[in-house]
Protein backbone atom coordinates (compact mmCIF):
# COMPACT_ATOMS: atom_id res chain seq x y z
CA UNK A 1 0.00 0.00 0.00
CA UNK A 2 1.27 3.41 -0.92
CA UNK A 3 -0.04 6.39 0.46
CA UNK A 4 1.82 9.10 -1.81
CA UNK A 5 1.97 9.20 -5.42
CA UNK A 6 3.80 11.41 -8.82
CA UNK A 7 7.36 11.88 -9.90
CA UNK A 8 10.02 13.24 -7.96
CA UNK A 9 13.34 14.46 -8.61
CA UNK A 10 16.74 14.53 -6.67
CA UNK A 11 19.59 16.61 -8.37
CA UNK A 12 19.20 15.96 -11.96
CA UNK A 13 17.33 11.94 -11.10
CA UNK A 14 13.44 11.84 -12.37
CA UNK A 15 11.28 9.52 -12.50
CA UNK A 16 9.09 10.31 -15.58
CA UNK A 17 5.48 9.05 -16.27
CA UNK A 18 7.47 6.96 -18.94
CA UNK A 19 9.49 4.95 -16.68
CA UNK A 20 8.42 1.95 -14.28
CA UNK A 21 7.98 2.48 -10.82
CA UNK A 22 10.05 -0.54 -9.55
CA UNK A 23 8.47 -2.08 -6.82
CA UNK A 24 11.10 -2.13 -4.03
CA UNK A 25 11.46 -4.69 -0.70
CA UNK A 26 13.90 -3.09 2.15
CA UNK A 27 14.74 -5.50 4.92
CA UNK A 28 16.53 -4.07 8.12
CA UNK A 29 15.94 -2.76 11.05
CA UNK A 30 16.92 0.39 13.24
CA UNK A 31 19.13 3.22 11.61
CA UNK A 32 20.24 1.24 8.37
CA UNK A 33 16.51 0.70 7.31
CA UNK A 34 16.05 4.29 7.90
CA UNK A 35 19.13 4.82 5.67
CA UNK A 36 17.86 3.12 2.99
CA UNK A 37 14.20 3.78 3.16
CA UNK A 38 14.76 7.43 3.05
CA UNK A 39 16.66 7.41 -0.31
CA UNK A 40 14.84 5.03 -1.97
CA UNK A 41 11.25 6.72 -1.19
CA UNK A 42 13.01 9.60 -3.52
CA UNK A 43 13.11 6.63 -6.45
CA UNK A 44 9.52 4.82 -6.07
CA UNK A 45 6.31 5.48 -4.56
CA UNK A 46 5.87 1.08 -4.56
CA UNK A 47 8.10 0.39 -1.28
CA UNK A 48 7.56 -1.99 1.44
CA UNK A 49 9.54 -2.56 4.58
CA UNK A 50 10.59 -5.41 6.15
CA UNK A 51 11.42 -4.89 9.57
CA UNK A 52 13.12 -7.27 12.15
CA UNK A 53 11.21 -7.61 15.50
CA UNK A 54 13.68 -8.99 18.00
CA UNK A 55 15.24 -5.93 19.37
CA UNK A 56 14.92 -6.20 23.50
CA UNK A 57 15.84 -2.90 24.68
CA UNK A 58 15.09 0.63 25.80
CA UNK A 59 11.41 1.74 24.86
CA UNK A 60 11.05 -1.06 22.64
CA UNK A 61 11.70 -3.79 25.26
CA UNK A 62 10.36 -2.39 28.31
CA UNK A 63 6.67 -1.83 26.24
CA UNK A 64 7.38 -5.82 24.53
CA UNK A 65 7.75 -6.91 28.54
CA UNK A 66 4.94 -5.20 30.20
CA UNK A 67 2.41 -5.66 27.07
CA UNK A 68 3.72 -8.99 25.11
CA UNK A 69 3.71 -7.46 22.14
CA UNK A 70 5.79 -6.87 18.90
CA UNK A 71 9.19 -4.20 19.84
CA UNK A 72 7.82 -1.40 18.42
CA UNK A 73 10.95 1.04 17.77
CA UNK A 74 12.69 0.02 14.52
CA UNK A 75 9.04 -0.06 12.96
CA UNK A 76 8.63 3.31 14.26
CA UNK A 77 11.34 4.42 12.62
CA UNK A 78 10.67 3.19 9.17
CA UNK A 79 7.47 4.49 9.16
CA UNK A 80 9.17 8.09 10.02
CA UNK A 81 11.70 7.49 7.06
CA UNK A 82 8.58 7.31 5.07
CA UNK A 83 7.37 10.48 5.54
CA UNK A 84 7.46 13.06 3.09
CA UNK A 85 9.59 16.00 2.78
CA UNK A 86 6.39 18.72 3.57
CA UNK A 87 5.35 20.21 6.73
CA UNK A 88 2.80 17.33 7.24
CA UNK A 89 5.52 14.87 7.04
CA UNK A 90 8.14 16.80 8.83
CA UNK A 91 6.24 17.81 11.63
CA UNK A 92 4.70 14.10 12.09
CA UNK A 93 7.95 12.54 11.52
CA UNK A 94 9.49 14.47 14.24
CA UNK A 95 6.41 13.71 16.43
CA UNK A 96 7.05 10.18 16.16
CA UNK A 97 10.82 9.71 16.90
CA UNK A 98 10.26 12.84 20.25
CA UNK A 99 11.25 11.14 23.59
CA UNK A 100 10.21 12.07 26.70
CA UNK A 101 12.65 12.82 29.06
CA UNK A 102 12.01 14.74 32.59
CA UNK A 103 14.86 16.31 34.27
CA UNK A 104 12.77 16.77 37.26
CA UNK A 105 11.97 13.27 37.92
CA UNK A 106 13.97 10.80 36.55
CA UNK A 107 11.68 8.01 37.68
CA UNK A 108 9.14 9.20 35.13
CA UNK A 109 7.40 5.93 33.82
CA UNK A 110 7.18 8.02 30.45
CA UNK A 111 10.89 8.90 30.52
CA UNK A 112 12.46 6.98 27.46
CA UNK A 113 9.32 6.31 25.62
CA UNK A 114 9.34 7.48 22.06
CA UNK A 115 5.83 8.50 21.30
CA UNK A 116 5.61 6.32 17.89
CA UNK A 117 6.16 3.58 19.74
CA UNK A 118 3.20 4.60 22.49
CA UNK A 119 0.97 5.24 19.34
CA UNK A 120 2.01 2.02 17.04
CA UNK A 121 1.10 0.44 20.64
CA UNK A 122 -2.71 2.11 21.14
CA UNK A 123 -3.01 0.86 17.51
CA UNK A 124 -2.47 -2.29 18.17
CA UNK A 125 -4.41 -2.96 21.61
CA UNK A 126 -7.39 -1.00 19.44
CA UNK A 127 -7.38 -3.52 16.23
CA UNK A 128 -5.61 -6.21 17.68
CA UNK A 129 -3.87 -6.57 14.26
CA UNK A 130 -0.24 -5.56 14.31
CA UNK A 131 -0.12 -5.02 10.51
CA UNK A 132 -3.74 -3.30 10.37
CA UNK A 133 -2.40 -0.86 13.05
CA UNK A 134 1.03 -0.15 11.11
CA UNK A 135 -0.91 0.46 7.99
CA UNK A 136 -3.30 2.87 10.27
CA UNK A 137 0.08 4.84 11.58
CA UNK A 138 1.42 5.18 8.25
CA UNK A 139 -1.84 7.00 7.10
CA UNK A 140 -1.41 9.23 9.55
CA UNK A 141 2.20 10.04 8.95
CA UNK A 142 1.04 10.31 4.75
CA UNK A 143 3.89 7.35 4.52
CA UNK A 144 5.70 6.71 0.94
CA UNK A 145 5.05 3.23 1.17
CA UNK A 146 3.78 0.92 4.25
CA UNK A 147 5.94 -0.89 7.02
CA UNK A 148 5.42 -4.83 7.77
CA UNK A 149 6.98 -6.94 10.87
CA UNK A 150 9.23 -9.73 9.38
CA UNK A 151 7.20 -12.28 12.07
CA UNK A 152 3.90 -11.26 13.75
CA UNK A 153 5.65 -12.42 16.96
CA UNK A 154 8.25 -11.18 18.78
CA UNK A 155 11.35 -12.90 18.47
CA UNK A 156 14.71 -13.53 20.23
CA UNK A 157 18.21 -13.16 19.26
CA UNK A 158 20.70 -15.31 20.74
CA UNK A 159 24.46 -15.89 19.56
CA UNK A 160 27.84 -17.02 20.86
CA UNK A 161 31.16 -15.21 21.58
CA UNK A 162 34.52 -17.29 20.99
CA UNK A 163 36.97 -15.62 23.93
CA UNK A 164 39.94 -16.18 25.46
CA UNK A 165 40.25 -17.05 29.09
CA UNK A 166 42.64 -16.35 31.87
CA UNK A 167 44.86 -19.51 30.39
CA UNK A 168 44.10 -18.36 27.11
CA UNK A 169 42.20 -21.15 25.39
CA UNK A 170 39.12 -20.17 23.42
CA UNK A 171 36.27 -20.85 25.43
CA UNK A 172 32.33 -20.48 24.04
CA UNK A 173 30.16 -17.89 25.60
CA UNK A 174 26.03 -17.58 25.03
CA UNK A 175 24.89 -14.20 24.33
CA UNK A 176 20.87 -13.68 25.18
CA UNK A 177 19.05 -10.85 23.34
CA UNK A 178 19.39 -8.24 20.92
CA UNK A 179 20.77 -5.20 23.39
CA UNK A 180 23.77 -7.60 24.58
CA UNK A 181 24.55 -9.00 20.56
CA UNK A 182 24.71 -5.88 19.20
CA UNK A 183 28.03 -5.29 21.67
CA UNK A 184 29.40 -8.68 22.08
CA UNK A 185 31.86 -8.53 19.31
CA UNK A 186 34.09 -6.73 21.36
CA UNK A 187 34.72 -9.26 23.61
CA UNK A 188 35.22 -12.30 20.93
CA UNK A 189 34.10 -13.43 17.49
CA UNK A 190 30.66 -13.88 17.02
CA UNK A 191 29.21 -17.43 16.35
CA UNK A 192 26.12 -19.62 16.15
CA UNK A 193 23.64 -16.63 15.76
CA UNK A 194 19.89 -18.13 15.83
CA UNK A 195 16.64 -16.99 16.74
CA UNK A 196 13.67 -18.07 18.82
CA UNK A 197 11.09 -19.45 18.35
CA UNK A 198 13.24 -21.01 15.01
CA UNK A 199 10.12 -21.94 14.09
CA UNK A 200 8.06 -18.45 14.58
CA UNK A 201 5.66 -17.34 11.50
CA UNK A 202 7.20 -14.64 9.00
CA UNK A 203 4.61 -12.01 8.17
CA UNK A 204 2.52 -13.56 5.40
CA UNK A 205 2.05 -10.15 3.83
CA UNK A 206 5.91 -9.53 4.01
CA UNK A 207 6.33 -12.75 2.75
CA UNK A 208 3.91 -11.84 -0.53
CA UNK A 209 6.04 -8.51 -1.02
CA UNK A 210 8.87 -10.24 -1.43
CA UNK A 211 7.51 -12.69 -4.01
CA UNK A 212 6.08 -9.67 -6.26
CA UNK A 213 8.75 -7.20 -5.96
CA UNK A 214 11.25 -6.31 -8.90
CA UNK A 215 13.76 -5.21 -6.25
CA UNK A 216 14.70 -6.90 -2.80
CA UNK A 217 17.24 -4.66 -0.75
CA UNK A 218 19.41 -5.99 2.32
CA UNK A 219 20.85 -3.74 4.59
CA UNK A 220 22.97 -1.53 5.72
CA UNK A 221 22.56 -1.67 9.61
CA UNK A 222 23.92 -4.06 12.52
CA UNK A 223 25.37 -6.93 11.05
CA UNK A 224 23.96 -9.95 12.97
CA UNK A 225 21.10 -7.97 14.56
CA UNK A 226 19.07 -6.28 11.53
CA UNK A 227 20.74 -7.14 8.75
CA UNK A 228 21.32 -11.46 9.43
CA UNK A 229 17.82 -11.96 11.10
CA UNK A 230 16.02 -12.01 7.50
CA UNK A 231 17.81 -14.65 7.25
CA UNK A 232 17.87 -16.91 10.02
CA UNK A 233 14.03 -17.09 9.98
CA UNK A 234 13.08 -19.87 7.75
CA UNK A 235 9.87 -18.95 5.54
CA UNK A 236 11.86 -15.23 5.07
CA UNK A 237 15.06 -16.64 4.03
CA UNK A 238 13.02 -19.26 1.71
CA UNK A 239 11.13 -16.41 0.22
CA UNK A 240 14.24 -14.16 -0.32
CA UNK A 241 15.86 -17.27 -1.82
CA UNK A 242 12.98 -18.25 -4.52
CA UNK A 243 11.90 -14.70 -5.18
CA UNK A 244 12.27 -13.86 -9.02
CA UNK A 245 13.49 -9.75 -7.43
CA UNK A 246 16.66 -8.63 -8.51
CA UNK A 247 18.47 -8.60 -4.89
CA UNK A 248 20.61 -5.89 -4.01
CA UNK A 249 22.96 -5.55 -0.83
CA UNK A 250 23.90 -2.16 0.82
CA UNK A 251 27.35 -2.23 3.31
CA UNK A 252 27.70 -0.63 5.57
CA UNK A 253 29.92 2.67 6.40
CA UNK A 254 31.64 1.13 9.42
CA UNK A 255 32.70 -2.00 9.34
CA UNK A 256 34.22 -1.89 13.50
CA UNK A 257 31.12 -2.18 15.19
CA UNK A 258 30.65 -3.52 18.67
CA UNK A 259 29.10 -6.28 17.02
CA UNK A 260 31.60 -6.92 14.38
CA UNK A 261 34.85 -6.07 15.66
CA UNK A 262 38.27 -7.24 13.56
CA UNK A 263 35.87 -8.30 10.55
CA UNK A 264 36.71 -6.64 6.90
CA UNK A 265 34.11 -5.97 4.68
CA UNK A 266 34.61 -9.34 3.34
CA UNK A 267 34.24 -10.94 6.30
CA UNK A 268 30.51 -9.45 6.60
CA UNK A 269 29.90 -10.96 3.17
CA UNK A 270 31.21 -14.27 4.53
CA UNK A 271 28.59 -14.19 7.34
CA UNK A 272 25.83 -13.95 5.01
CA UNK A 273 27.16 -17.08 2.99
CA UNK A 274 27.52 -19.02 6.19
CA UNK A 275 24.17 -18.41 7.14
CA UNK A 276 22.19 -18.58 3.99
CA UNK A 277 24.31 -20.61 1.60
CA UNK A 278 21.16 -20.65 -0.85
CA UNK A 279 20.52 -16.57 -1.27
CA UNK A 280 22.55 -14.92 -3.92
CA UNK A 281 22.82 -11.44 -4.65
CA UNK A 282 22.65 -9.67 -8.04
CA UNK A 283 24.18 -6.35 -6.90
CA UNK A 284 26.28 -4.74 -3.57
CA UNK A 285 26.78 -1.49 -2.89
CA UNK A 286 29.60 -0.33 -1.17
CA UNK A 287 32.05 2.91 -0.51
CA UNK A 288 35.13 2.16 -1.91
CA UNK A 289 36.81 4.48 0.71
CA UNK A 290 35.73 1.82 3.68
CA UNK A 291 36.71 -1.13 1.55
CA UNK A 292 40.46 -1.49 2.21
CA UNK A 293 40.89 -4.90 0.00
CA UNK A 294 39.23 -4.14 -3.11
CA UNK A 295 40.60 -7.78 -4.48
CA UNK A 296 39.08 -9.69 -1.29
CA UNK A 297 35.39 -7.93 -1.04
CA UNK A 298 35.00 -8.85 -4.69
CA UNK A 299 36.03 -12.04 -4.32
CA UNK A 300 33.79 -12.18 -1.66
CA UNK A 301 30.73 -10.50 -3.57
CA UNK A 302 31.29 -12.90 -6.25
CA UNK A 303 30.93 -16.29 -4.41
CA UNK A 304 27.46 -14.46 -3.83
CA UNK A 305 26.47 -13.94 -7.11
CA UNK A 306 27.28 -10.46 -7.21
CA UNK A 307 28.62 -7.62 -8.97
CA UNK A 308 30.08 -4.50 -7.27
CA UNK A 309 29.16 -1.03 -7.66
CA UNK A 310 31.06 1.50 -5.82
CA UNK A 311 29.87 4.89 -5.02
CA UNK A 312 29.93 7.85 -2.42
CA UNK A 313 27.06 7.45 -0.14
CA UNK A 314 28.11 8.82 3.07
CA UNK A 315 27.56 12.21 4.37
CA UNK A 316 30.08 14.98 3.51
CA UNK A 317 31.61 15.30 7.11
CA UNK A 318 33.12 11.70 6.91
CA UNK A 319 31.00 10.66 9.36
CA UNK A 320 29.71 6.55 9.20
CA UNK A 321 26.60 7.83 7.47
CA UNK A 322 24.44 7.31 4.63
CA UNK A 323 23.51 10.64 2.86
CA UNK A 324 20.28 9.79 1.49
CA UNK A 325 20.33 11.63 -1.91
CA UNK A 326 23.94 9.60 -2.31
CA UNK A 327 22.24 6.63 -1.56
CA UNK A 328 19.56 7.27 -3.94
CA UNK A 329 21.81 7.97 -6.83
CA UNK A 330 23.75 5.03 -6.31
CA UNK A 331 20.36 3.05 -6.20
CA UNK A 332 19.30 4.56 -9.63
CA UNK A 333 22.53 3.73 -10.70
CA UNK A 334 21.91 -0.06 -10.08
CA UNK A 335 18.42 -0.03 -10.95
CA UNK A 336 19.49 1.16 -14.55
CA UNK A 337 22.63 -1.07 -15.18
CA UNK A 338 20.74 -4.57 -14.16
CA UNK A 339 17.01 -3.47 -14.59
CA UNK A 340 14.13 -5.77 -13.01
Amino acid sequence: MAFATGPISIQGLSRGNDQRNPSVVALGGGHGLYASLSALRRLTTDLTAVVTVADDGGSSGRLRGSFDVLPPGDLRMALAALCDDNDWGRTWRDVMQHRFESDANQDEPLNGHAVGNLLILALWELLDNPVAGLRWAGALLGARGQVLPMSTVPLSIHGEVLESDESDSLVRRRIDGQAKLARAGSGGLVTNVHLEPSDAPACSEALESIELADWVILGPGSWYTSVLPHLLLPDMRQAIASTTAKKLLTMNLSMETEETTGMDAAAHLEVLGRYAPDVTFDAIIADESKIHNRQRFELAAQKLGARVFFSTVGVSDGRAVHDPLRLAAAYHEVFTAIGS
